[in-house]
Formats: structure tokens, sequence, C-alpha cells
């Protein structure tokens, strides 16, 4: 299993998969191998993830028409086509990925995106208060997806908050 985290953080909600899947790798150990993995904005370099991995859970902000803060679990092949993360610093996004492995007839990877409306898109390395209220319930959907997929998660005795991840991504 692959916990895939991505989007922006200089774009404030845009940066919710890799503060959460930064969350998930510091606060939890897991029953089985789950690699964690921060893909930020790498779009097509992705590609080899989604090649060499059979099941991925993508943790991103998704732009639906919904209130802000509200949570989606989605199979990849409802979006397929159209261009999760597509655009801006993204380019080519993590679905184009999946696409191309269609196209070129190989194997494609159970994927699932955890997804989240985002509050603000803008310049700044945070997240917004109404994310921030979601962010223990994105969290908790994500270890609820692992569980089903026989992933039992085990809080680490030392847990580190999300503002502290914030923090972090801040002095970088």
């Amino acid at each position: 299993m692959v916990v895939l985290g991505i989007g922006n953080v200089l774009q404030k909600d845009d940066g919710i998969g890799v503060y959460a899947s930064s969350f998930l790798e510091k606060n939890y150990n897991f029953s089985k191998p789950v690699k964690i993995i921060n893909g930020g904005v790498e779009g097509i370099n992705l590609y080899s993830v989604f090649e060499q991995n059979s099941h991925i859970l993508i943790l991103d902000s998704i732009e639906l028409n919904d209130e802000p803060g509200s949570i989606y679990l989605i199979p990849s092949y409802k979006l397929s086509g159209h261009g999760l993360n597509s655009g801006g610093a993204h380019e080519i996004g993590v679905i184009q990925c999946i696409d191309m492995l269609e196209l070129q007839g190989k194997d494609i990877p159970t994927a699932t995106i955890l997804g989240i409306i985002p509050h603000h898109i803008t310049f700044e390395i945070n997240l917004s208060n109404t994310l921030k209220e979601k962010f223990n319930a994105y969290i908790k959907t994500a270890l609820n997806y692992l569980n089903k997929n026989g992933i039992t998660a085990t809080p680490k005795e030392q847990q580190i908050s999300l503002e502290e991840i914030i923090k972090e991504v801040k002095r970088v």
C-alpha cells in the first residue's frame, strides 16, 4: 500500500495532502508495510509510483461543487480524464499518470482519492481554519480506508501536531 500526499504547500489549502501524509508518517505505525510518499507538485514525475505499485491512496484537495471541508473518497477511475491536480504548478496530474498507463496497456493500480474541498487557495504556507477543523476527520477517513484494506494503524507514543508539521514546512 502506498499513501501519496500531493499538493502545493505554498498555496494554503492545496497543501492538505502533503500535510496529511506527513502527519500519518510521523504519528502512526502500521501493521503491514505502508509506503508514505510526499508527492508535492511532482505530477508526471510520479508516473513510476503508479507503474510500480498495485494499491495507492491519494491524499489531495479536490475541486467539486460542495462546501469547503467536505471529504470525498473516490475511486480514481471515476475521475480519470477529469484532470485531478492538472494545470498550474502540478502540470500533468496524477490521474493523467493512470491514463498514460492505460494507454500503454500496462496494469492499472487500485487507486483511490481521499479528497477534501479547499476553502482558500492562495499564496500562504498554512491551512485555512476550515480545513484545520476538518483535519482530524480527514485523517480518520484515511485510517478507516487503510483498516478496510487490512492495515491497522497504531498511534506512536510521541505525537506531532498538525501545527508543528506546518511550522516545519515554513522553516524549510
